[in-house]
């Protein structure tokens, strides 16, 4: 195993556009698989209204969540993992808000009106070797 840089770790999530979030709903441990796209040291990732994550995103100063993205191959037990921990909130800028929805279709189907960009303060990641 070896341990990657932050440079490395953002590069890697920049490069797959699919992860799981990871935040608290009522007191425990909540998993959601998203897709996102990385943007100025940022993850970005859309929601729905009536969505556990947007509801606590929406709140005056975000919430603290991890985020996990990973390429792994199950055969030759190789490939990378990253995490990234930092505060999540809704974006609220009209142009962003345009900007994002135009740049990131999401893999659900129906609305998804609210854009949550998650600013990590800790971004870590290993590489599995043979």
């Amino acid at each position: 195993m070896l341990e990657l840089t932050p440079a490395e770790s953002w590069q890697l999530l920049a490069g797959v556009t699919l992860g799981r979030i990871v935040f608290t709903q009522h007191a425990m441990p909540a998993i959601r698989p998203v897709n996102h796209l990385v943007d100025d040291q940022a993850i970005i990732i859309r929601s729905h209204l009536g969505s556990a994550i947007t509801a606590r995103t929406g709140v005056r100063d975000g919430i603290v969540v991890c985020y996990e993205a990973d390429e792994l191959d199950p055969v030759r037990h190789t490939g990378w993992s990253v995490i990234a921990t930092g505060m999540a909130r809704l974006v609220h800028d009209p142009a962003a808000v345009s900007r994002y929805k135009q740049l990131l279709e999401p893999w659900a189907t129906g609305r998804m009106d609210y854009v949550i960009a998650i600013k990590p303060q800790i971004i870590t990641g290993i590489r599995l070797l043979e």
